[in-house]
Formats: structure tokens, sequence, C-alpha cells
């Protein structure tokens, strides 16, 4: 994933045209024409990593445990991509490589991320209801 400010396009005539972050933000947000695939996807990638990062703050001050805690972070992540690419921003699956494609751009560091987030804020919110409940 490309991680500059800027990404670069060609247009007909062979010129560089450049998209800036703000743009790229103010057409993530609002329901646009995606000219380039790989701007599109990656605004999934970081909103992605900003969601998992988000649910992984949540998921630690619930507390939520175990399992049950997984499958609802991948369920959401991937319900959440899912319907803003076909939803929102109506983009053709098929164009991208099919649902299968959208939905697991970004997910595994995603869920690093979700992971790493939840077991600090699940500790460091609530270590000493964990320490009391372990037998001596």
């Amino acid at each position: 994933m490309s991680t500059k400010s800027n990404t670069v396009e060609r247009n007909a005539n062979s010129t560089a045209k450049s998209s800036s972050l703000k743009e790229i933000c103010a057409r993530a947000l609002t329901k646009s024409e995606w000219e380039d695939k790989d701007e599109f996807l990656d605004v999934i990638y970081w909103s992605r990593q900003v969601f998992g990062i988000l649910l992984g703050i949540i998921w630690g001050i619930v507390p939520l445990k175990g399992f049950l805690g997984l499958v609802l972070f991948a369920g959401i992540s991937c319900g959440v991509v899912y319907l803003y690419a076909i939803n929102f921003q109506n983009v053709d699956e098929d164009a991208y490589g099919g649902a299968w494609e959208l939905v697991k751009e970004g997910f595994m560091t995603s869920f690093a991320g979700f992971l790493v987030t939840w077991i600090i804020f699940y500790t460091g919110l609530h270590y000493d209801s964990i320490m009391a409940a372990k037998p001596t």
C-alpha cells in the first residue's frame, strides 16, 4: 500500500495528475467516481486500520473477551467495508476482482492493530479485576 500523501495518475494525454490527501479524504467521505482503483483500495486499507484501532479501544473498555470479540470484529469490519464500497460508493465489485477482494483488503493488518489495541486497553483498564479473580 502506498503511504505517500499524493497519488499520481495518468490522464489521456499521459501527463501526470496528482491527487492530494485532502482531495482523497473528501472523495472518501462523499459518493465519488474512482478512476484509479489503487486509490480506492488505499482508502479502504487506511480506513480499515483506523476502524480496527477504534474497535480495539471499544472492546477493551467494554470489556469483551475471547472468541466473541474476535468474531464480532471480523463480522463488523468486513460488513462495514462491504457496505461502504457497494452501497455508499457504488463501486462495481467485479472491477476490483469481486466482493472478496474488497473485503480482504487490509484485513490482516487491521486485525493485528485491533488485537494490540484491545489487549492494551483491556489489560490497562481491567488489570485489578483480572488479578483479583485469579486463585492464589
